[in-house]
């Protein structure tokens, strides 16, 4: 098992034949090839375990994170000519034929980040002529240029002297001084939200303006006006977009007195900014330990005065130095790290696939992730004011003010299955964990990443909110992957949380029968992963609505067997289930056909055979397509661990039912034979949480 094969050729099975439309037979792998398909899985995932025991694969996004930090060290005059030449030949590498870029493989060129790419590569010292400048101005004009950039895009070209600070919306430090007795406050934005904004707003008071050697007016198209600079308003009187422009207006002015030194509050925001920064810097890897708090935090930082080797400002230029991956030719940056979400997502992966649960490999997962349990009363105490023992997991080595729900429900389901050298001590964690996990359960039934009932949808009006994040509302995928959960406990459909999660669920069907799945890419995302709750929780797969999820499901499978699915269904829904087939896509639609029991099904021996094909030699599957979510319509991941992990679990999946002679029988005549829709609801007591 240790053994791994390198040779990167693509698998070939004598069983697998074409036929003359191109597509491939329906006849499923036999036994030998799905069970070497999973051994080669098995062996190629255990080959990447880190010595300490946890997994992780590199977060691979677009070419912006690069473009900021070259603007990044401009404007802090701490250039690395050697270092910018390898990003400079990132951003190179990213641009696409037409001279812009994007922000999802295979997807068109977006403005923010050919915009970014353009000055990035200006500052390095690349010459407007470059033919490649000249197809990414070109692009970039027709995309409609800077004043179609994003409030936080436009804030970094006001530090840099490129765009006036009239016109970048306030953030007002007082924000952090508002109450929760006020209806909308700080503590009523998503986690993320939060700590980027609040050292954006030290550096909106400060406006430390370092003006560059170049500029951008070739990047306005109709010129430099107030009608283009200005953020516009609704048509109409009154309307909440309006009133919060409004009140802009009047930021702006007190931001005058704020200056002069008078402002009756600014003094006290500012220090209760810096002390909430200086706080949240403590347990984590950075600001919130994602890319953009810990960027904005470091310019905070140097606004407030500190010297550049002041403790502070060394810590937070290290966690940005840790993101990056240099090598002799490139940098590219990762705006995270996930090592505690790959790590128990490929521990229930190999388990399910037949591991022992006392494999040495699964047992220095676990024992790794009890290590990262969080026993801290974090800000998600402002939302969820429930007297409950501190746990949760979060998504990073380091993070303690913000474990989540989604990670801490894997790790969960990860500890269930593997044994522990110290089995009282991960039943503790286990059970900490669930009651914790259990009270972010919101009004509607749903479950979010971070927060509870964090859906106040005025705050996506204020002028500053274009960044589509404002808010963490409760989704579907979370939302099943804690009823998975719930039913590997054996939690009773009875249960009142069970059964306002399943009326949730029912409420966010689509039409079509899919699911929106908003931390993955996208409705097949959503889709299976529902399917695959709903299941675990022992709900009757032969319901309806549950045969339409099925049958959509099935309705986009590609004619090579597989699914795939791009990020454009964020913008537009039309596109549901289209793109290239992808190893991890066909996985997650593999398992959602596998929830209703039928090895027999061509569908679902189609994607089979599609996963066993496409596997290279060494266990491994490539993948070129994005298929994680950050923030739909504006960020977007490719977790490089989905394309080995998740087809791990599918083939798993599929062996088991294929395997089980007492598989429900009646599920191969749902077609013929449709039952009502209604949940029955027993009597039988439900299980309580205790809660300290």
């Amino acid at each position: 098992m240790s053994s791994s094969i390198t040779n990167p050729s693509r698998i070939t099975n004598p069983s697998l034949t074409e036929n003359s439309s191109g597509a491939f037979s329906e006849n499923a792998p036999t036994r030998p090839g799905l069970e070497t398909a999973i051994r080669r899985s098995q062996a190629y995932l255990l080959g990447q375990q880190k010595p300490e025991g946890y997994w992780i694969g590199e977060l691979i996004v677009d070419s912006t994170l690069v473009s900021d930090m070259i603007a990044f060290h401009h404007w802090d005059q701490s250039v690395d000519p050697a270092w910018q030449r390898k990003a400079v030949h990132h951003i190179l590498s990213q641009q696409l034929p037409d001279g812009g870029w994007n922000i999802y493989h295979g997807g068109p060129a977006e403005v923010n980040a050919t915009v970014k790419a353009y000055l990035a590569l200006k500052l390095a010292g690349l010459p407007v002529t470059d033919s490649r400048m000249l197809r990414a101005r070109e692009v970039a004009r027709a995309l409609g240029g800077v004043p179609r950039m994003n409030t936080f895009s436009k804030l970094y070209l006001a530090l840099l002297g490129l765009y006036p600070w009239k016109y970048v919306p306030t953030i007002p430090c007082e924000v952090l001084l508002i109450g929760k007795w006020f209806h909308v406050n700080f503590w009523e934005m998503s986690n993320w939200s939060r700590a980027m904004l609040v050292p954006l707003a030290i550096i909106n008071h400060f406006k430390p303006t370092r003006p560059c050697t170049v500029d951008l007016d070739e990047l306005y198209p109709e010129g430099f006006h107030e009608r283009d600079l200005r953020l516009p308003r609704d048509p109409g009187w009154f309307t909440w977009r309006n009133f919060f422009l409004s009140l802009d207006k009047l930021h702006k002015f007190a931001e005058l007195w704020a200056q002069a030194g008078i402002h009756p509050f600014r003094k006290r925001a500012l220090k209760r900014a810096e002390q909430w920064m200086l706080e949240r810097f403590e347990g984590s890897d950075g600001l919130a330990a994602i890319f953009p708090a810990m960027l904005n935090s470091l310019i905070a930082l140097k606004a407030l005065g500190y010297p550049n080797d002041h403790p502070e400002v060394v810590r937070a230029a290290r966690h940005l130095k840790e993101l990056e991956h240099e090598t002799p030719e490139s940098v590219r940056i990762e705006p995270c790290l996930s090592p505690v979400w790959d790590t128990a997502i490929t521990t229930v992966c190999l388990r399910e696939s037949g591991l022992p649960e006392d494999h040495p490999a699964l047992k220095r997962a676990v024992e790794w992730l009890l290590d990262k349990e969080i026993r801290f009363r974090g800000d998600w105490q402002y939302k969820n004011a429930v007297n409950v023992e501190p746990s949760g997991w979060a998504f990073e080595f380091a993070n303690k003010w913000n474990p989540d729900v989604d990670d801490t429900a894997m790790v969960l389901l990860a500890f269930r299955q593997v044994a522990a050298d110290n089995p009282a001590r991960r039943d503790a964690a286990f059970q900490r964990g669930l009651n914790w996990m259990l009270t972010f359960q919101c009004k509607d039934g749903g479950w979010a990443a971070f927060d509870k009932d964090c859906t106040k949808g005025v705050l996506e009006k204020v002028p500053f909110a274009d960044h589509n994040a404002m808010l963490d509302p409760e989704c579907a995928d979370i939302t099943a992957r804690i009823l998975e959960l719930l039913g590997a406990e054996k939690f009773p459909l009875t249960h009142p949380q069970v059964q306002q999660a399943l009326a949730y669920l029912r409420s966010q069907q689509e039409a079509d029968g899919s699911w929106y799945g908003r931390w993955g890419v996208n409705y097949i995302y959503g889709t299976w992963q529902v399917l695959r709750g709903l299941r675990a929780i022992g709900v009757d797969m032969r319901q309806p609505w549950l045969l339409r999820a099925r049958d959509w499901l099935e309705s986009v499978q590609r004619a090579d067997g597989g699914w795939g699915e791009r990020c454009n269904t964020y913008n537009d829904p039309v596109f549901k289930g289209q793109g290239p087939s992808t190893a991890s896509q066909t996985a997650w639609a593999v398992m959602g056909l596998c929830t209703f029991g039928d090895p027999e099904r061509p569908a679902l021996k189609r994607g089979i055979e599609y996963l066993v094909r496409t596997q290279n030699a060494d266990g491994s599957w490539s993948e070129d397509e994005t298929t994680g979510t950050g923030f739909p319509k504006v960020f977007y991941l490719k977790y490089d661990m989905y394309r080995n992990n998740w087809p791990l679990l599918a083939l798993a999946t599929y062996q088991k039912i294929r395997a089980n002679p007492a598989r429900d029988e009646t599920l191969r005549q749902s077609d013929r034979e449709p039952v009502g829709s209604g949940q029955a609801v027993s009597a039988a007591a439900a299980p309580t949480v205790a809660m300290s």
